[in-house]
């Protein structure tokens, strides 16, 4: 399961936040940032740092339940073999995907570039489509009434204040 989960993440944000990402700013000639601290540089550098936390917290968080409770990797070729709702799962039922958006919004500050906006922009589109027509057609077939009433109690994008309890 560890070389699965390993594959899954090489290939899944190992594309999505460095190699697209890179492919864009060396297409753009985007890349540079030199931060200048006492200007308002360096706020943003702040915004940088606080993004690409919570982004990896929840992104390690994240990958931990699949693999732990899950039992299964965030890729759709050895998915959860376990419905997931512990942690963030509780407040939100795209996690994941979220703490990808705080890094991409992290590498969008960090280098000032629009055409990664763009790909953030773009990403963010993609699984606000994916989502709701695959992913959880898919997750209704496997897990059925429980993943009903999870969806019913828990947001798509913006979390609950409380965690859900069901």
């Amino acid at each position: 399961m560890k070389k699965e989960f390993i594959k899954a993440l090489l290939i899944l944000p190992g594309n999505v936040l460095v190699v697209i990402p890179s492919l864009i700013l060396w297409a753009t000639g985007n890349g540079a940032y030199t931060p200048d601290p006492g200007t308002p540089q360096h706020w943003r550098l702040l915004a940088v740092v606080g993004c690409a936390t919570v982004g990896l917290v929840l992104a390690v968080w994240t990958c931990r339940e699949f693999l732990t409770t899950g039992k299964g990797t965030p890729a759709p070729w050895a998915p959860p073999k376990k419905l997931v709702v512990r942690g963030p799962y509780r407040h939100v039922r795209n996690p994941m995907i979220s703490g990808v958006l705080f890094l991409l919004g992290a590498e969008v500050l960090f280098f000032g570039s629009r055409p990664l906006a763009g790909w953030l922009a773009l990403f963010f589109l993609a699984n606000a489509i994916y989502l709701p027509l695959f992913e959880e057609k898919g997750l209704e077939g496997r897990f059925g009434s429980d993943y009903a009433r999870y969806k019913a109690s828990v947001p798509r994008w913006l979390p609950r204040l409380t965690p859900w309890r069901g």
